[in-house]
């Protein structure tokens, strides 16, 4: 059963504020709805030297992404920094097609080693289980780090039983 509310002795004031206040977080509930605008693609790459040159610049973006991860690296760890070329904040743009950094050479030479180790080894073992990744030997570090095998654990002997008082 449906019940009446006596408006006889409510503020006009008082209703248009609270009108005024649902009609907020209804709106505010469908704009947090809303799915976020489409981000425009990434432009395509170009200098692609070991990566397959059909990758789109969002593929290769998230391949870079991935090898920062497991290199605990930036962009900047491989790719130089543009002078003539500032972002709306001031910095200079990273070149991601110049070559002149080292560790870009570095970098290409490492896949080429991932992609044969996949290749010609981990392939051809059944059950191999994942592929040789840079994260393999690097862990997060831009330095492969070194194997260390967990310490050996000390086999305690089991106690000998007290020795009761006769």
């Amino acid at each position: 059963m449906l019940r009446s509310f006596p408006l006889k002795n409510v503020s006009p004031w008082l209703a248009v504020v609270a009108l005024a206040a649902v009609a907020c977080v209804s709106l505010v509930a469908q704009q947090s709805a809303a799915p976020p605008p489409p981000r425009k693609p990434r432009p395509a790459p170009t200098n692609l030297q070991v990566l397959p040159k059909t990758m789109s610049g969002d593929e290769v973006h998230d391949v870079m992404h991935k090898w920062e991860a497991d290199l605990g690296a930036d962009c900047s760890s491989c790719h130089t920094a543009d002078p003539k070329n500032l972002a709306p904040n001031g910095k200079p743009r990273l070149n991601f097609a110049d070559d002149s950094k080292p560790e870009k050479q570095t970098a290409r030479l490492m896949f080429q080693m991932t992609e044969a180790i996949n290749a010609q080894y981990v392939s051809k073992v059944e059950n191999s289980g994942a592929p040789v990744t840079c994260g393999t030997c690097h862990r997060g570090h831009l330095g492969a780090q070194p194997f260390m095998p967990p310490a050996e654990k000390d086999h305690e002997k089991p106690a000998a039983p007290p020795v009761q008082a006769r």
